[in-house]
């Protein structure tokens, strides 16, 4: 533990923070106090009518994109399973689940140029997305959970 920590405790137990101003009461977070003054009624205004930043709304729909093409690839294999399972004609399956992998890969490219566009946007290297490896993507939809540990 540093010296300040060690400080920082030795007077939380002596009680030294115990009669500070609004002790129990709830932090107010919803002001920066690194926004410019003159911009702060206008974010103000922009966070309770439910806007934000452009880069910050990407990123949302960059994350519902992803995970929705996600769930479209596991949806088609779970048919594919299941038709398989009901011996169905193989071949006419394999059709099917190359035309599934063949509009995951297409959208996963969507996805991947819309990332470079988001990281573009961003202002700090922190906040970048990788790339989506769509290879990657099926082989972890198509093994089975007992495998993947």
């Amino acid at each position: 533990m540093s010296q300040v920590e060690d400080q920082i405790r030795r007077a939380m137990e002596a009680g030294q923070f115990d009669n500070l101003p609004g002790k129990g009461k709830p932090l107010h977070l919803e002001e920066d106090p690194f926004e410019d003054p003159e911009w702060r009624l206008a974010h103000h205004v922009l966070r309770n009518s439910g806007f934000t930043l452009p880069w910050i709304e990407a990123r949302r729909e960059l994350d519902e994109a992803i995970q929705a093409t996600r769930e479209a690839l596991q949806r088609s294999w779970a048919w594919r399973q299941a038709a398989r399972a009901k011996n169905q004609t193989v071949a006419s399956l394999d059709t099917e689940w190359e035309r599934a992998l063949q509009a995951f890969r297409q959208k996963v490219d969507e996805i991947n140029q819309n990332i470079l566009t988001y990281n573009l946007k961003t202002p700090s290297p922190q906040f970048h997305l990788l790339q989506i490896d769509a290879e990657r993507e099926i082989e972890l939809t198509i093994t089975p959970a007992s495998d993947k540990l």
